[in-house]
């Protein structure tokens, strides 16, 4: 028998909502952390509104030393920083300072890029002859396992630790491929996460592609619209989203508690054949996606009750919706309740999954479904699938036993998470 999967500690770092208290309450109230973004306006960006976490200097140096954040400069990483230490800290588990690892744990926390405005200062430096004062972090801050890399020596891990990258599914990826590795019995425990970087330099090639809003820059508020007749594009986000995955017997062991349990997914990719592009995701691999992960997590397509899905707010969200119904071969009322937390933060990008993730199992432990903002008018390609009851607009609390969450991402790369409410 394959080993049980449970999650034992989460870390948040949201637009609308820095730690587990915060990020939950606005959740539940519905609220956006969707602003002006004055920065975007000065270099005349079309879209000029972005979910940017609060993350301040004095919050920066409870996971960073006074030294250590001198000549930093990578937002991703922070953000990784903070949601991967608070998570291990949630998991009651202690850092090791001494001289051995901790050989039984691990980390696999993706990113798109690492340190693009360090990057940038690092450009700027080197043409300017001044190679000598980039630093001796300058690398580490760069290098795209720069995120797994400071974990692994901040919590003394001596396990896997590395870092993947699959675009918009790299955090879903992350979950699963540190899920694998338990099962197989290659480690007890393992951080999985991913985290993207904030600003102009990350944001700017979107907003070339036109695939960001720019109707709502007055109203920052009403800009990411997922599942809308009037949604324009998605709005740049950024944050980063961490959890302690355990095998059962390890979590019980040292009467951690549990968030929720993992009942298994699957990764795949459609190849960009068919209807799939670098941008556009292949249908038929999508619901092979969905079905794969279902019948690896051993349930049925009618034990989901809700979805946490990938809708972006692009013309793609109803194809999304034709999919799900497809794989599940559940349309109308019988549809799962399907919410999608990009009406609150935007599209995190690299940072997507694992954030949506957190806020998929905070669902199931705390017994609710957040509402779904911005969709009043629902496209009407989506409710000839669904009844528009299955996407709630207020808030519903419930007992709920399994939750879906999937992404899907550029390069036409799928992921689908299965999670459940642990039972002994």
């Amino acid at each position: 028998m394959k080993k049980r999967v449970v999650i034992t500690g989460l870390g948040i770092v949201a637009p609308n909502g820095v730690g587990l208290d915060a990020f939950t309450a606005a959740l539940k109230n519905g609220e956006s952390g969707i602003k002006h973004n004055a920065e975007l306006e000065r270099l005349q960006f079309s879209c000029q509104i972005s979910g940017t976490p609060k993350v301040t200097t004095e919050m920066a140096l409870n996971y960073l030393t006074e030294l250590e954040l001198r000549n930093f400069n990578s937002s991703g990483i922070l953000y990784g920083l903070i949601a991967g230490l608070d998570a291990w800290q949630d998991a009651d588990l202690p850092i090791h300072h001494n001289e051995q690892p901790d050989w039984d744990s691990g980390a696999i926390f993706g990113t798109g890029t690492s340190g693009i405005d360090k990057f940038r200062e690092s450009i700027y430096k080197i043409d300017d002859f001044q190679t000598r004062r980039l630093g001796s972090t300058a690398v580490a801050q760069t290098m795209n396992s720069g995120i797994s890399a400071y974990l692994g020596g901040k919590l003394g891990l001596g396990n896997q630790v590395s870092t993947n990258s699959s675009a918009c599914t790299t955090g879903v990826e992350s979950i699963m491929m540190a899920y694998d590795r338990i099962v197989s019995g290659q480690a007890k425990r393992m951080l999985a996460g991913s985290t993207s970087d904030s600003g102009p330099y990350i944001w700017g090639g979107f907003d070339a592609m036109r695939v960001c809003t720019f109707k709502h820059n007055a109203t920052p508020e009403t800009g990411s619209r997922p599942m809308s007749a009037t949604a324009s594009g998605f709005v740049p986000g950024s944050g980063a989203g961490a959890m302690v995955l355990e095998d059962l017997e390890t979590a019980l062991t040292r009467g951690a508690k549990i968030y929720g349990e993992i009942l298994g997914g699957n990764i795949n990719s459609g190849g960009q054949r068919g209807l799939g592009t670098m941008t556009a995701p292949n249908p038929e691999a999508v619901i092979q996606c969905i079905k794969k992960a279902i019948e690896n997590a051993g349930i049925s397509a009618e034990s989901i009750e809700a979805i946490n899905g990938h809708l972006t707010a692009t013309s793609k969200d109803s194809l999304e919706i034709t999919n799900w119904s497809k794989a599940l071969d559940r349309s109308g009322f019988d549809f799962p309740y399907i919410n999608s937390l990009k009406s609150m933060v935007g599209h995190c990008l690299s940072g997507a999954g694992s954030v949506e993730s957190v806020a998929t199992v905070l669902q199931l432990h705390h017994g609710f479904i957040f509402p779904n903002s911005n969709c009043e008018d629902l496209h009407p390609e989506i409710t000839a699938v669904i009844d528009a009851s299955r996407i709630p607009k207020e808030l519903i609390e419930m007992n709920l036993n399994v939750i879906a969450k999937a992404s899907f991402g550029f390069g036409d790369v799928n992921g689908c998470v299965i999670f459940k409410k642990y039972k002994e």
